[in-house]
C-alpha cells in the first residue's frame, strides 16, 4: 500500500493524465534508434546497459516501446495479422536483398547498417489479393489473439493492489494498410473502391472489438488504451480529414466506446508529423490522447494546448535536436514546458526515439534535470 505522500506509478499516471496533482510527474522516454546505443558504447556507456534496461540507469519511471519495464506493463495481446508473413528474402543484390517483411510489404534492405527500407512491392495490391493473403490473417477469435498465460495474467493484472499502468494494443485503422499497400495505393482506394476501403477498415475495427471485448470481460481493467496510426507528414494528412470522417471516426468511435463502458479513459493514438487537422476528429472519435507530438515547425505542445484545451492530452513533445545542443538549451526546454506539466494531462519525454546525434552526457543531463524539476529530486 502507499503512504499519504508516496503515489504508486498507476496512481501518478492517472493522477497526471486526469489533472488531479500526483505527488511528483512521470518519467518516462520513447525508447532509442537501434544505433544510438551502439554509439554511446563508444563514449563510455558500460555494455551492461541495453534499450531494455537502461531506462534503470538514468532513474526513469519507464522506458516505452521497448523497455523492460515493471511500471508500465502491456497485457500483450495481438490485434494484427495472425500469423504474419513468413520473412522471406526473395533477391540478393550484394549489399542489399530484397525481402518479404512480417507485413507482407516488400523492401531493399542493406544488409549491414540500419535504416528504413524503401518499398519496392507489395503483397496487398487488389480486392483478389485482401481476400486471398489477408483477411485470413484477420480472424478476430483466433485463439492466439490472447497470450498462451492470459489465466496468469487476468490473475496478475487484477490484483486489487496492482501498482503499475497497464496497457492495451488496439492496433491501426489506416496506418496498417498504408504499409500493407504502400502510400500511392492507399490514396487511391477511397476514390476507385470505397467500399473496400471501408470493408478493410470494419475488419481491423471488429478485431480490435472482438479482442477487446474479451479482455474487459474477464475482469481486467486497463488503463491506458495504445493506437497507431502515423499517418501525417510534415504538412498534414496522408488522408483528407473528411475521408478521415466518413471512413474512419465511427469505427475509432466502436474501439472507444468499450474502452470508457470499462473505464479506459486515456486513448492515445502514436501519429507523428503535422496532425492538427485530424485533432477534431480525433477527439470527437474518443481518441484523447497525441503521442508523441513530433516537434516541427509546425506546432508543439504549448500551442497545441492553446488550440485544444485540457480535453486533448498529451505525450513526448520534448525536441530531440535541443537533446543534441547544450545543456543551457536542455534547462531552457525543460523550464519551458514545466508550467504545462505542472498544469496536468502531460507527460514530456524526447519527441520520438532518442536519436543517435545525442551525445550520452547530453541525455544523462536531461534526465537528470527532469528528474529534478518534473520528478521533485533534491538531487
Amino acid at each position: 500500500m502507499t503512504t499519504s505522500t508516496t503515489l504508486t506509478h498507476r496512481q501518478r499516471f492517472l493522477n497526471t493524465m486526469h489533472y488531479r496533482t500526483p505527488d511528483r510527474y512521470p518519467l518516462y522516454d520513447f525508447n532509442f534508434w537501434d544505433e544510438t546505443i551502439p554509439i554511446w558504447y563508444d563514449q563510455g556507456l558500460d555494455r551492461k546497459w541495453t534499450r531494455r534496461n537502461i531506462h534503470e540507469l538514468f532513474e526513469l519511471d519507464a522506458s516505452l516501446g521497448g523497455g523492460d519495464n515493471t511500471s508500465v506493463k502491456d497485457i500483450g495481446s495481438n490485434v494484427g495479422l495472425l500469423p504474419a508473413f513468413e520473412h522471406e528474402v526473395l533477391q540478393d543484390l550484394g549489399d542489399e536483398e530484397i525481402v518479404r517483411q512480417g507485413d507482407g510489404a516488400l523492401v531493399r534492405r542493406h544488409k549491414h547498417h540500419v535504416s528504413i527500407p524503401p518499398h519496392v512491392g507489395h503483397t496487398l495490391v487488389d480486392r483478389q489479393s485482401w481476400t486471398e493473403h489477408y483477411l485470413p490473417k484477420l480472424d478476430p477469435d483466433d485463439p492466439a489473439r490472447l497470450p498462451a498465460d492470459f489465466a496468469a495474467r487476468v490473475a496478475m493484472h487484477t490484483h486489487p493492489d496492482r501498482d503499475y499502468v497497464l496497457t492495451v494494443n488496439a492496433g491501426s485503422l489506416f496506418g496498417w494498410l498504408r504499409d500493407w499497400m504502400g502510400m500511392e495505393n492507399i490514396a487511391l482506394v477511397p476514390y476507385d473502391d470505397s467500399a473496400w476501403l471501408e470493408e478493410m477498415v470494419t475488419t481491423l475495427a471488429d478485431v480490435t472489438v472482438a479482442v477487446l471485448t474479451k479482455i474487459f470481460e474477464s475482469g481486467m481493467r486497463p488503463d491506458w488504451c495504445t493506437m497507431w496510426e502515423d499517418m501525417c507528414y510534415n504538412s498534414g494528412p496522408l488522408l483528407g480529414p473528411d475521408h478521415f470522417k466518413q471512413y474512419l471516426v465511427p469505427h475509432y468511435r466502436r474501439i472507444t466506446d468499450i474502452c470508457y463502458k470499462y473505464g479506459c479513459d486515456v486513448i492515445s493514438v502514436d501519429c507523428d508529423g503535422k496532425i492538427d487537422a485530424l485533432v477534431p476528429h480525433w477527439l470527437d472519435a474518443g481518441v484523447n490522447c497525441m503521442f508523441p507530438i513530433e516537434i516541427g515547425n509546425w506546432a508543439d505542445p504549448v500551442d497545441l494546448r492553446e488550440r485544444f484545451g485540457k480535453e486533448m492530452l498529451m505525450m513526448g513533445g520534448f525536441d530531440k535536436h535541443i537533446l543534441a545542443q547544450t545543456p543551457d538549451a536542455i534547462d531552457a526546454e525543460i523550464l519551458r514546458l514545466t508550467p504545462l506539466v505542472e498544469s496536468g494531462g502531460y507527460i514530456p519525454f524526447c519527441d520520438h526515439r532518442v536519436p543517435p546525434d545525442v551525445p550520452l552526457v547530453n541525455y544523462q543531463y536531461y534526465c537528470k534535470r527532469a528528474g529534478q524539476v518534473w520528478g521533485k529530486r533534491l538531487q
